[in-house]
């Protein structure tokens, strides 16, 4: 059985990483970015009619200023982080696919000013009749990824979660390993941020962690 190599930044690899044991499966963990909070000025509420949270990263690091916005129609990129928002928002809508997708829905339900506190590298929105107040709350910095030659040296699975992780594993990894590894990837974007060379690359169709694994899984065996 091929080991799986989770790449995402914690907490979220610690998250994967007990699924993949759970679903018996061997797991090598390596984050390749850690999330840094950074200093913001929180503007008034009052200035908008709903609140996008794109990553659970947002929740976890924009610290108690977040809390201006409990009051506000709460929307998330995916269930992940509706669920970090479950805990401070009494009612989040998730989107199932990407930013794009749940701003399209934003606009539907009638929102025009949407607050985005987010990454200081975040995803590219189509915002259409929306206007997106951004704000950087976190940054995301490349960890050492102390480990990761050794991980893949031999056959595996490797799971990336963002663009961005697609693009650093590509500088990491030699053409000549490439062959060797299989990439599960959380959206297209990221999968095209891969490059080419791999044994296989193969993005699942909404950004859940469990459709991953799933993918993983049948690519381990």
């Amino acid at each position: 059985m091929r080991p799986l190599i989770i790449l995402r930044p914690e907490p979220g690899a610690g998250r994967t990483g007990q699924r993949a044991a759970q679903m018996g499966l061997t797991t090598g963990l390596c984050p390749l970015f850690e999330g840094r909070a950074l200093d913001w000025q929180a503007p008034s509420p009052d200035r908008f009619d709903a609140l996008l949270i794109t990553s659970a990263q947002t929740v976890r690091l924009a610290g108690p200023q977040l809390d201006l916005y409990r009051a506000l129609p709460a929307y998330a990129v995916g269930q992940a982080t509706a669920g970090a928002m479950a805990a401070g928002f009494s009612a989040v809508i998730a989107g199932e696919t990407d930013g794009t997708a749940i701003a399209a829905r934003i606009a539907a339900d009638g929102h025009r000013s949407v607050f985005l506190p987010g990454g200081a590298d975040t995803a590219q929105i189509e915002a259409g009749p929306l206007t997106l107040h951004r704000i950087a709350v976190y940054a995301m910095v490349e960890t050492d990824a102390a480990g990761l030659d050794a991980l893949v040296r031999k056959e595996a699975v490797l799971m990336v979660h963002s663009p961005r992780a697609g693009r650093r594993l590509a500088a990491l990894v030699s053409q000549e390993r490439r062959r060797r590894l299989h990439i599960v990837a959380i959206s297209a974007a990221a999968q095209a941020a891969c490059g080419g060379g791999w044994a296989s690359v193969q993005a699942v169709e909404r950004p859940e962690d469990e459709r991953m694994l799933a993918l993983a899984r049948r690519l381990c065996e």
